[in-house]
């Protein structure tokens, strides 16, 4: 199989592209039929529509940051997914990069950091942070055999609920309290942590992670077709047994792995605190964690596909923002469209593989 056809999730390059394609329209259709049975005029429901997705520079760059986090998760899906690990635990390494950016960003002296360290300082954190609740699991897989899935997501309410812990305690990261309507949230961090806006104008908020996003993916991309350690991870994935007699150790595999999934997840985590929310709230990450396992499962382990998921995920959730605010339209519609895009794809992709079978 070539690099460009591994890159596409699928030597089936015409198939591959044309599922996703048909899987959106299929949702459309949908979600317009079911606009009709609200009893919402089409026509407020689509102005709706594009001035959340592209209706202004603003739409169009949070919608872009919002795809920079499902990128991240399923870049770091995709890649534990080689070695045959199943990552779901995108929501707990969010978070648990968010608190330790928001603490570091705090930090008395951190802000005054020169050369660009005030942000980038918070980010290592975050990324540390995200290896470390990624490679806790691996250690459970590689040591007692604990499942991945089970260990990931149970880290993932632990983790949740550590933010809620941090928010709630002046001790740890709780605003001090002047009345009793002071929030349960962190001090915003400073302007000199935040991260710098490639456009500097803010009224079209591109912020620098989406560089880092793009420099991540052609990383990856080459980590899995070109590198001794993707071999490592393939060989691993298929299996076990014989990638260890073949010289490979699997427990290192597998911490490893599952370590750089979380690291993605921690980094996606203090973008959002640094680039977009500015301070540390209960529930910040909204569930951004288990959209991008979606995105990773959709990309049937293409970096392309990653791309192409997270940009349709990042647009949709800005659109059901806005049409709710709009046209009154529930933002569980646009769940339903992904749905169905998810069972269209996933329908597609055990179609294909029955068909390959019988060959």
């Amino acid at each position: 199989m070539s690099a460009s056809s591994t890159l596409l999730g699928t030597g089936r390059a015409p198939l591959g592209l044309l599922v996703p394609v048909l899987a959106v329209l299929t949702a459309a259709l949908a979600g317009i039929a079911l606009i009709a049975m609200l009893g919402v005029p089409f026509r407020d429901a689509l102005e709706s529509f594009v001035d959340g997705t592209i209706g202004s520079p603003y739409a169009i760059s949070v919608s872009l940051n919002r795809s920079v986090v499902y990128a991240l998760i399923g870049l770091g899906f995709i890649l534990a997914n080689r070695a045959g690990l199943t990552n779901v635990g995108g929501e707990g390494q969010i978070a648990v990069g968010g608190i330790a950016a928001t603490a570091l960003a705090l930090q008395h002296g951190v802000g005054a950091l020169p050369f660009g360290l005030a942000f980038l300082v918070p980010l290592l954190g975050a990324t540390l942070a995200g290896t470390a609740w990624g490679a806790l699991a691996g250690v459970l897989k590689a040591r007692i055999g604990t499942n991945e899935v089970i260990s990931t997501l149970l880290l993932s309410f632990i983790a949740v609920w550590l933010v809620y812990w941090c928010v709630q305690s002046t001790a740890l990261l709780r605003q001090p309290m002047t009345s009793a309507a002071t929030l349960p949230e962190s001090l915003p961090v400073p302007e000199a942590t935040q991260i710098p806006l490639l456009t500097g104008d803010a009224a079209a908020p591109v912020t620098a992670g989406l560089l880092a996003a793009i420099v991540l993916a052609v990383v990856v991309a080459l980590v899995l077709t070109r590198s001794r350690f993707g071999f490592q991870l393939h060989a691993v994935g298929l299996n076990p047994t014989a990638a260890t007699r073949a010289g490979f150790s699997y427990a290192t595999t597998v911490v490893t792995a599952l370590a750089i999934a979380g690291a993605f997840g921690g980094l996606a985590g203090g973008l959002m605190l640094l680039g977009e929310q500015y301070s540390l709230r209960a529930g910040f990450s909204s569930g951004y964690g288990y959209d991008g396992l979606v995105v990773g499962l959709l990309s049937r382990g293409s970096v392309l596909g990653v791309i192409a998921a997270s940009l349709l995920f990042g647009f949709l959730r800005s659109a059901g923002i806005s049409m709710e605010m709009g046209a009154s339209i529930p933002t569980a519609l646009i769940q339903v469209m992904q749905g169905l895009i998810i069972l269209t794809v996933a329908g597609a992709a055990y179609w294909l593989d029955r068909r390959d079978a019988g060959h």
